[in-house]
């Protein structure tokens, strides 16, 4: 009973013409047979245009942002892979720096679209056209190369390497300490001195050669912090300063601009804390 009731339903079905059949059994074109019927087809779906900013010391000509255009389906998904690209394949004397491609060096910090960054983390935006600028208020070698000289001279500053006034208890060997103290250094040790923080300050910008800047105060605090360390009172004193710790305004840029999640700012705010105990 159902076969015959099957066969009826399938008798009612008007025919298709040859025209309907030949939709039908039309393929799909290929995406090469469709970017040869359309040239334009790729380039609106995969180009993207980088202005990057430019500027050579041998040069008399003005800083300019200059337009990049290239293919995303040649290219990696990161903001590093498209400069390396253009620097590969456009334009050899495109300058900027980069070692690690996995967020572990900081070489490659950048302002993208008006946010400090390393370019090995930040993926390509889709849309229009992706500006890419050197690190804000920092003086510029070339290109989106910076002079990181004064950034290094105030990490320098805050000491940086473990202090002690008594010898270890076992000559030649590590200085212990308790699970409990190494988990205060969490969120300060990961610091891998990129600069993304400090060039994203306004307080910094304002006063770059006074103020340390969120950076150096984030190891400040973090060798305030270690229970091996023995000058404590010696690191507050240091730094006990109008300028070069109580410019933060706890504008808070630096957590937001920090490409490993760090809050320097919180750092800051612990030292003032211990500076009014001590």
């Amino acid at each position: 009973m159902a076969s015959g009731l099957l066969r009826r339903a399938i008798a009612r079905v008007p025919p298709l013409s040859p025209a309907a059949r030949a939709v039908i059994s039309r393929p799909h074109a290929s995406e090469a047979q469709a970017q040869q019927l359309d040239p334009k087809a790729k380039q609106s779906s995969t180009s993207k245009t980088f202005q990057i900013y430019r500027w050579s010391p041998d040069s008399a000509n003005k800083p300019e942002l200059k337009d990049y255009e290239i293919d995303l389906k040649e290219c990696g998904p990161m903001v590093l892979d498209a400069l390396i690209k253009i620097k590969n394949e456009i334009d050899p004397t495109l300058t900027f720096r980069r070692s690690c491609r996995e967020g572990i060096c900081g070489s490659c910090a950048m302002n993208m679209d008006g946010h400090n960054g390393l370019a090995c983390l930040t993926k390509i935006p889709s849309g229009g056209p992706t500006m890419i600028t050197p690190l804000p208020h920092m003086f510029v070698v070339k290109d989106l190369v910076v002079d990181m000289t004064n950034f290094y001279n105030q990490y320098k500053l805050i000491e940086p390497w473990l202090k002690r006034k008594s010898p270890p208890e076992n000559q030649g060997k590590e200085i212990l300490q308790s699970k409990e103290d190494r988990k205060k250094l969490d969120g300060m040790y990961e610091c891998i001195l990129c600069a993304c923080c400090s060039t994203s300050c306004p307080s910094y910008w304002w006063n770059p050669e006074s103020y340390l800047g969120p950076a150096a105060l984030l190891h400040a605090n973090r060798w305030i912090m270690d229970s091996r360390d023995e000058y404590t009172k010696e690191r507050l004193d240091a730094i006990n300063d109008e300028y070069k710790l109580y410019r933060c305004h706890t504008i808070l840029n630096c957590a937001k601009a920090c490409p490993k999640g760090l809050n320097p700012g919180m750092q800051i705010q612990n030292i003032k804390k211990l500076e009014l105990q001590s």
